[in-house]
């Protein structure tokens, strides 16, 4: 089910971006037509449902935070795109990849041959990559606009920012956030080639919006290391004892 209010933070995403609500759709026709069933969403609520989770962004402080992930390799990391390079890079595994395939190709068919479950967005922008789907073990669909399918609609707009929807929408008992810098640096991670620098930081103003929009909505506790209201910011020092704490 859709989360409540999503419709109209959809048209807005429509009209201050440009897109077409039509094209959308047809990407996510297309990526419906392409999913096979072997894997559904209870798979994603057994990793996430009343657990402590780590969403990780491609920000540039992505780096920082990996010796905090190596020390909890068993709590679940859902991870953003481009950040996925640099996870399997450090010899870690992402339970969940959120993407909308316009990250490193290479680490995506990577690591989408191994357990971890894909879940592709698709939208009118990446309609020509919604084959690579073929190439995933275990992927759920997902779109912005009306689901179709098998294809779901969880919120949010950059892939950033549907990990956190995601672990929103499976109740999660913490959201830890790691790499989400919302700044003006981009992260090297960050999308292989940023064609437009300003639509790019334009679309991580837009997602944090979107997330200081769920946080009164949510559920879950909610941390992160930059400040975003409705969030508790903390820093690397205090995770620890946030994944210890019951």
């Amino acid at each position: 089910m859709t989360i409540t209010g999503w419709e109209l933070k959809y048209r807005e995403i429509l009209k201050d971006f440009g897109y077409s609500r039509k094209k959308d759709n047809e990407s996510c026709k297309s990526l419906n037509s392409l999913l096979r069933k072997n894997t559904t969403t209870a798979s994603i609520r057994d990793l996430i449902e009343n657990k402590s989770v780590f969403v990780i962004g491609a920000g540039p402080s992505l780096p920082s935070c990996i010796s905090i992930l190596k020390r909890h390799k068993k709590t679940t990391k859902i991870v953003a795109d481009g950040a996925t390079k640099a996870i399997i890079e450090n010899g870690l595994k992402p339970d969940i990849v959120v993407t909308d395939l316009d990250g490193d190709i290479i680490s995506l068919k990577k690591t989408g041959r191994t357990n971890t479950i894909m879940v592709v967005h698709a939208h009118g922008d990446n309609s020509e990559k919604i084959h690579l789907v073929k190439n995933f073990k275990n992927c759920i669909g997902t779109t912005q606009a009306k689901p179709i399918g098998i294809v779901n609609n969880f919120g949010g707009f950059t892939d950033g920012d549907r990990c956190v929807f995601l672990a929103n929408h499976f109740n999660a008992k913490k959201i830890i956030l790691l790499g989400m810098d919302f700044g003006t640096r981009i992260g090297k991670y960050s999308k292989v080639k940023v064609g437009n620098r300003a639509i790019k930081i334009a679309k991580l103003r837009r997602g944090k919006k979107l997330l200081e929009w769920l946080a009164p909505k949510s559920k879950s506790e909610l941390y992160s290391t930059t400040k975003i209201n409705g969030f508790t910011k903390v820093n690397l020092r205090s995770i620890d004892n946030i994944i210890a704490r019951n």
